[in-house]
C-alpha cells in the first residue's frame, strides 16, 4: 500500500490508475502514437501513488514483477510519456509523476510534501502570467517552466 492510500482511506486509487491508462491510450491513439505495453507498464507504475516514482524504483518493480527491463528501455518509454504530456518530470527529486489532465497542453506547479513525498499538481495561469510577465521584463525567453514548492501536506501536519 502506498504512503498516499495510507494517508487517504477513502480515496480509491484504483480508479485513478484506470482513468489515467484508459485516458493515454486514447490520447495516443488519436495522437497516431503506439501505446506499448511497456509504455503502459511505466506508466502504470508511475501512477501506483500520488507520490513520485525514480526510473530505478520503476525498473526494480519490472524485475520483482518477472519481467526484467534494461534502463534504456525504462528511460524510453518515460521520454515517450513526457513528450505525450501523460508524465511530469519533478526535478528536485529526479522522479516521475501521472499528470492529471494530459489532454491539455498545461504548465503545472507542484506541492511536494517533505514527510510523505505526495506530489499535488496544480495548474495557477495567474502565476503562469507574473512568471511569464518577470521573463519578459527580464528580456528573458522561458522555454520550460517548473515550479516545485516543498512543505508539508495537511494530513501530515495534522497528525504531528
Amino acid at each position: 500500500m502506498q504512503v498516499a492510500e495510507q494517508k487517504h482511506p477513502k480515496h480509491d486509487h484504483q480508479i485513478c490508475v484506470e482513468d489515467a491508462l484508459k485516458l493515454a491510450q486514447e490520447l495516443c491513439i488519436s495522437r497516431g502514437q503506439r501505446f506499448t505495453d511497456t509504455r503502459q507498464r511505466v506508466l502504470e507504475l508511475v501512477w501506483q501513488g500520488h507520490s513520485a516514482v525514480k526510473a530505478y524504483d520503476i525498473i526494480d518493480k519490472f524485475a520483482r514483477d518477472g519481467s526484467a527491463t534494461k534502463p534504456p528501455t525504462v528511460y524510453r518509454a518515460l521520454d515517450f510519456l513526457l513528450e505525450q504530456g501523460l508524465v511530469h518530470r519533478i526535478e528536485s527529486l529526479n522522479a516521475y509523476v501521472g499528470c492529471a489532465h494530459p489532454e491539455e497542453g498545461h504548465t503545472s506547479q507542484f506541492l511536494i510534501c517533505d514527510n510523505c513525498e505526495t506530489v499535488v499538481e496544480l495548474e495557477t495561469p495567474r502565476l503562469k502570467k507574473a512568471l511569464k510577465e518577470a521573463a519578459d521584463k527580464a528580456g528573458f525567453s522561458v522555454n520550460q517552466q517548473t515550479v516545485e514548492l516543498h512543505g508539508i501536506c495537511p494530513h501530515c501536519r495534522a497528525a504531528a
